[in-house]
């Protein structure tokens, strides 16, 4: 697959879908691209066509908001199989089961497109010359494709504070090398570094939101569903994103990936350079969203030495909440530096070696591995929500989840 050149990158369309429902939701998504100037704009005719969902493992069913809804999913593909019948849905999962209990596997039988699981098909390496990365492994199926279409959901993250487009790419590289990467470079921003250096080889064509139903709080796997009813979409995932941010209240050059792809000209991170097109972004704004445990995105506009200061003392830790735990072992398996076991009837979190990546909470499905700040932690988070930094934010920030 080419690196292909954005395509009106500054320009990204928002518009209201309320539900899930079939025919609104399909109408909703072609109001999106009609405003970017309809499909085949991305998609040419007859054309191959990778799209990249997010089915976080393991298995979620879709009212949790943890993945991508099948819903949206199908109302993107039925638009796209009147261009070309070349399409391939995938992600890296944990056996077919996902498919199942997500309900893509009826979705795609319908439709007649085809679905794998990226690593069932393998993965090649290629060169990165990245800021952190030489070379990386991407999927055959991403790399085979002449367009890749990403549909990412709308989501805060303990460790990144945002995911959507440009955070679903992880998942075309192979599950143990997103574990080794975790525990190779715990640090947020230069994580962040990490996930721009894979957009940098795979960069979509297309992404499509999936914020109908978003997940704020403890995400990307244990938050609460938040009903927003909108379809987010654009050539630039990293406008997309930005938009995004605008929307629940995170300024986009303050989250990581963002602000690192735009410095690299590998999207549009600043609010000042995108058209949003549609609904204006004050008239869709949720009030209150909650975002994980942390020290605040107001970091993003501090020097790096102090940046890695307050990150290596006062990032939120990982606790387990023993009455919750079922010790189905999700988290000792997610662990890229071994610091989770089971002693007894819960799991147990090494605070010597935990390195604070928070892939048990993302791995864990019972809500048993609650993100907790010390002291010093919420001081500065609080410092944060008052706005403290070299610019004022475009919006109030959002108070965390109960952290206590």
């Amino acid at each position: 697959m080419d690196i292909l050149p954005l395509v009106a990158g500054e320009r990204v369309a928002v518009v209201r879908a309320e539900t899930y429902e079939s025919a609104s939701l399909k109408a909703a998504v072609a109001q999106a691209l009609d405003l970017l100037g309809g499909p085949e704009r991305f998609v040419p005719r007859g054309a191959k066509v990778f799209v990249k969902v997010n089915l976080l493992p393991p298995p979620s069913p879709p009212e949790r908001a943890i993945v991508t809804h099948p819903a949206f999913a199908e109302a993107v593909l039925t638009l796209l199989r009147e261009i070309t019948p070349r399409i391939t849905v995938g992600d890296d999962v944990d056996g077919s089961e996902s498919f199942e209990v997500t309900g893509y596997r009826r979705i795609c039988d319908r439709l007649g497109v085809e679905l794998i699981n990226l690593r069932e098909r393998g993965f090649v390496e290629v060169g990165v010359d990245g800021d952190v990365l030489e070379k990386i492994y991407i999927a055959k199926a991403v790399l085979e494709a002449d367009v890749v279409v990403d549909l990412p959901k709308l989501k805060t993250h303990a460790l990144t504070r945002f995911t959507g487009a440009v955070k679903n790419l992880y998942g075309i590289i192979p599950a143990g090398l997103r574990k080794r990467l975790h525990g190779d470079h715990p640090e947020p921003d230069e994580f962040c570094r990490v996930l721009v250096d894979i957009l940098r080889v795979a960069r979509p064509a297309l992404t499509v939101m999936d914020a109908v139903v978003a997940m704020e709080g403890a995400g990307p796997a244990n938050g609460t569903p938040r009903d927003l009813g909108l379809v987010i979409a654009g050539a630039d995932a990293v406008a997309v994103d930005a938009v995004a941010q605008m929307i629940i209240g995170l300024d986009p050059l303050g989250v990581g990936t963002t602000r690192s792809a735009h410095a690299r000209g590998l999207g549009i991170g600043d609010p000042a350079e995108i058209e949003v097109v549609g609904e204006g972004i004050a008239t869709v704004r949720p009030e209150g969203f909650r975002f994980p445990p942390a020290v605040g995105e107001f970091m993003g506009r501090l020097p790096p030495a102090l940046i890695r200061w307050i990150v290596g003392h006062l990032q939120a830790r990982p606790v387990v909440t023993r009455g919750r735990c079922v010790s189905c072992g999700a988290c000792v398996r997610a662990c890229p530096v071994g610091a989770v076991n089971l002693r007894g009837e819960a799991a147990r979190i090494d605070r010597r070696s935990c390195i604070r990546c928070m892939c048990c909470h993302e791995a864990c499905r019972y809500g048993a591995i609650e993100l907790v700040l010390d002291p010093l932690g919420r001081l500065f988070r609080s410092i944060g929500s008052h706005g403290l930094g070299r610019r004022k934010r475009q919006v109030s920030p959002a108070e965390g989840n109960n952290d206590g």
